[in-house]
């Protein structure tokens, strides 16, 4: 609960401040407020869908969704991560106009919209610091970019009233622009890892099989597969050849190591010695051949 509380605070500070930085943008006449009105309001969105994706997300398994709904929370992070990247894309569009045909600005206007933004922003940071979902992680970055945002425009602003040169505006909110896209497609590259099944990035099948290996009953192991849900929660199967009887104790010791090694959910197929798994086609099912077990 405490996730989406936050969240809901953070939803509720940036779109309240996201008008106020239009205003404040037209008023200054200032591209690069504007153009983190741009962001602010990106963000804002992106926090209302992911509060009521995160909502979902926290829903159990049921019949149409059989692991659950966790990942609807990548699919928020999804959805914020293009419209970060749209809204960037537009704002360096408008800056390099900007820089073509300058306007005058109102540099002390400017410099108070830069004081305030610091402030609210920081306090919203602080409010999305803790949660682990990739979720509340991409929320609290754009907090944090959006705190970095304003800290550069208070110092444009202060150089542009002491040098009144209208460029630094322009520079500033096409920086500011180059800045989110970058976040934007690392947070893009980590969920195409997770909707790709990409095995989870602190853990190895190799270093999986040599733990597993270690408990006394277990022949072989094959077919480890393993993904993650949400980058939270992760799974894995597998084939374990054994020839020990008590069956039931050997599949909890290797639930208790897979838990160590942070994978929640193992499904673990046996096999004895002469059941002879055909490796090949288990892995690649290249051609749909019938299975014949002898």
């Amino acid at each position: 609960m405490k996730t989406e509380k936050n969240i809901l605070v953070a939803f509720i500070l940036n779109i309240t401040f996201s008008i106020f930085e239009l205003i404040g943008g037209i008023f200054t006449n200032s591209i690069s407020i504007m153009s983190d009105a741009v962001h602010d309001f990106g963000d804002a969105l992106s926090i209302g869908i992911s509060l009521i994706l995160e909502k979902i997300s926290k829903k159990k398994p049921d019949e149409k969704y059989t692991y659950g709904y966790a990942r609807y929370s990548v699919l928020g992070a999804l959805i914020t991560t293009i419209v970060l990247t749209v809204g960037s894309l537009l704002v360096i569009v408008g800056g390099i106009d900007r820089i073509v045909n300058p306007k005058t600005i109102n540099y002390d206007g400017m410099i108070i919209f830069a004081i305030l933004g610091v402030i609210i922003n920081f306090c919203a940071a602080y409010f999305t610091k803790d949660g682990d979902s990739i979720n509340q992680k991409a929320v609290n970055l754009h907090m944090l970019e959006d705190v970095l945002g304003w800290i550069v425009v208070l110092i444009g602003s202060i150089l542009m009233k002491f040098t009144d040169i209208s460029l630094i505006d322009s520079i500033m909110s096409i920086c500011i622009a180059v800045f989110i896209l970058i976040n934007a497609f690392k947070n893009l590259k980590e969920i195409l890892d997770l909707f790709l099944e990409k095995i989870p990035k602190n853990l190895s099948v190799e270093e999986i099989k040599k733990h597993l290996l270690e408990i006394n009953e277990i022949i072989d192991i094959h077919h480890i597969h393993i993904w993650s849900m949400d980058g939270v929660n992760n799974y894995s199967t597998m084939h374990i050849v054994t020839e020990d009887k008590n069956i039931k104790e050997l599949k909890n010791k290797i639930r208790e190591e897979m838990r160590k090694l942070g994978i929640c959910h193992t499904t673990i197929e046996i096999e004895s010695k002469n059941d002879n798994c055909d490796e090949k086609e288990c892995e690649i099912i290249v051609e749909h051949k019938p299975h014949h077990h002898h």
